[in-house]
């Protein structure tokens, strides 16, 4: 069975920084793109960031120069640090990873529980 664990997240003032962590456990043969989706009350949920085995990242415009994805794959961990944060940041952040099992043929996507993240002003 694949779990994915998120921490990191809380409350910080605006222009403040969070780092989230994202590590993925189980019978787990391969890992190929990572990534981080946020979801704020009554809108949909975002891609934030993602980043793929090879370390090619992409990002969503509002948070460009200001946010950062990596990976550590022997680990099997994601983490976004996230600088100079604004009060729109504040949502439930969710860790995403299409992993391959042992045993099986096809990546599936799974996804992790969510952590808040709170900006004030």
């Amino acid at each position: 069975q694949v779990r994915l664990v998120e921490s990191g997240g809380g409350l910080v003032q605006a222009g403040g920084s969070l780092r989230l962590s994202c590590a993925a456990s189980g019978s787990i043969f391969s890992i190929n793109v990572m990534g981080w989706y946020r979801q704020a009350p009554g809108k949909q949920r975002e891609l934030v960031a993602h980043i793929t085995s090879g370390g090619s990242t992409n990002y969503v415009d509002s948070v460009k120069g200001r946010f950062t994805i990596s990976r550590d794959n022997a680990k099997n961990t994601v983490y976004l640090q996230m600088n100079s944060l604004k009060p729109e940041d504040t949502a439930v952040y969710y860790c995403n990873a299409d992993i391959l099992r042992f045993g099986l043929s096809a990546y599936n996507d799974y996804w992790g529980q969510g952590t808040q993240v709170t900006v004030s002003s």
